[in-house]
């Protein structure tokens, strides 16, 4: 009795052992009969019995007959991990009993047997991979949520979602999961996996963008946990990514926003690596139509890029508005000049470096998950949009200066006084024009940092402009001064 239950389950490697003692079997017990019954011995072949091959028509099944009967369990898929290996130890003993054969004639008979087709359809793929399936789908889904967690430790994303997303395509081609006749199977929920991250993607690059502490939102936005309206399943479409009317859209923080745009970067560096991965598989069972793959995994690349411009627009709007949000404090220039008695201003005010605080963050706290020219171009959109706001707020203060200026000098005028002489005290410079000094040293100081930040000046909508607007008040008040 070789075919026993109680030894396979008794040793560590029970059914590898046990096959390689029905391996064994063969050629201890059964070598004269194979010689009579498959003709090996040329000088007898008049003993030969005609038609009849004993290794496959006598012992393949019994074999099976003792699997299928004495080993029940064998075929169990409820646990995936062990079928995976009982399935593979199986297939690897058919390979080397079909060695057994002696020639490809036999071998062709073995494969035509009932027998053989019997114990290939005991083994439940089907079951098996939905099984697979369920997990991968479940951790992915968990993963991606409303509540944006880090990736841990050591990975080389910054989200564990697009995390989930690389470990899930890795699994799924693992010699731990992988089997050849589930591929297609397997292939198929490749391609579903990157589609159904393509609209994750497309979810929360529309989130409103959180107000929270930077440092508090860095590890999570917590936010009801809302199921999308896109889940991976078996018969689902990819539908629309949309979330009911009825329900806010939950935030992200301005943080998680260049996470998802790193992930998706690095995520879309990383597509050909799946080709590469999926090659050997591919080849050990017979595809040779690699450029149908690759076609595949282009186009899912595609559909990554296309989220692309929406998430750079989200970013740079939030620098811009955050920088902005310190800009527009020209505004209040006049007021800390306007008959306060204060002095000349000889530096820049402290809202300018405010406003450049999140250009600063963004190129040192990001350096290592960001490629520089995503940098640069984040920058230079931010900067340029915010930089208009700027030319617009302080050509606005620049004209209310001086319609002040000209109002005040009319009423000297009209009353013939020099009792609203807006000079300073003992005759200095007027209060219009150390406002406009101010903002010129503001501007000037603004651009001054830009340029150390390594960017083109030229590439700035408006710099210019702006430059030039404080410059021509600039002279003014010194020239009036002088």
């Amino acid at each position: 009795q070789v075919i026993v239950e109680q030894y396979v389950q008794a040793h560590p490697n029970g059914l590898q052992a046990m096959y390689n003692k029905l391996l064994e079997f063969v050629p201890h017990h059964c070598r004269l009969l194979r010689e009579v019954t498959g003709g090996a011995i040329s000088s007898e072949k008049a003993d030969i019995v005609p038609g009849y091959d004993f290794l496959v028509n006598s012992v393949w099944p019994e074999i099976v007959h003792g699997l299928e009967e004495k080993l029940p369990s064998l075929f169990n898929p409820g646990n995936p991990d062990v079928f995976h290996e009982k399935y593979t130890t199986s297939m690897d003993f058919v390979r080397k009993f079909e060695r057994q054969c002696g020639s490809q004639a036999s071998v062709k008979r073995l494969r035509s047997h009932p027998s053989y087709h019997s114990f290939n359809n005991k083994w439940n793929l089907p079951v098996y991979f939905q099984i697979r399936f369920r997990e991968i789908a479940g951790a992915l889904e968990d993963a991606l949520s409303d509540t944006l967690e880090e990736a841990p430790a050591g990975s080389s994303y910054c989200l564990l979602a697009t995390h989930m997303v690389w470990m899930s395509l890795l699994k799924c081609w693992s010699d731990q999961m992988f089997l050849p006749l589930l591929a297609h199977r397997l292939w198929k929920l490749s391609l579903q996996i990157l589609a159904r991250y393509s609209v994750f993607i497309g979810e929360v690059s529309v989130r409103p963008i959180s107000c929270e502490n930077t440092k508090e939102s860095k590890k999570s936005v917590p936010a009801g946990r809302k199921e999308s309206s896109v889940s991976l399943n078996p018969g689902d479409d990819q539908g629309n990514g949309s979330y009911p009317e009825s329900q806010p859209l939950p935030s992200i923080s301005s943080t998680q926003l260049v996470y998802v745009a790193a992930d998706l970067d690095k995520l879309q560096d990383q597509i050909p690596d799946i080709l590469e991965m999926i090659k050997p598989k591919l080849e050990m069972i017979g595809f040779k139509n690699v450029s149908c793959i690759a076609g595949a995994l282009e186009d899912s690349k595609t559909s990554l890029s296309a989220c692309v411009p929406t998430l750079n627009n989200r970013i740079i709007q939030d620098l811009s508005e955050s920088s902005f949000a310190y800009l527009k404090s020209a505004l209040e220039v006049p007021r800390l000049y306007r008959r306060t008695n204060k002095e000349v201003p000889t530096k820049a005010s402290p809202y300018v470096d405010s406003a450049l605080k999140p250009f600063y963050r963004l190129q040192n706290e990001y350096k290592d998950r960001l490629k520089q020219p995503m940098i640069k171009q984040w920058l230079e959109g931010a900067i340029s949009e915010s930089t208009q706001k700027y030319y617009e707020t302080v050509s606005d203060v620049l004209s209310s200066v001086k319609k002040m200026e000209e109002s005040l000098k009319r009423l000297k005028q009209a009353r013939k006084t020099a009792t609203s002489n807006p000079v300073g005290t003992n005759g200095g410079m007027s209060d219009d024009n150390k406002i406009r000094l101010q903002l010129a040293l503001d501007v000037e100081y603004f651009g001054e940092q830009i340029r150390k930040m390594g960017l083109e000046t030229s590439g700035i909508k408006s710099l210019s402009a702006l430059t030039e607007l404080v410059l021509t008040a600039k002279d003014q008040a010194t020239a009036e001064q002088s």
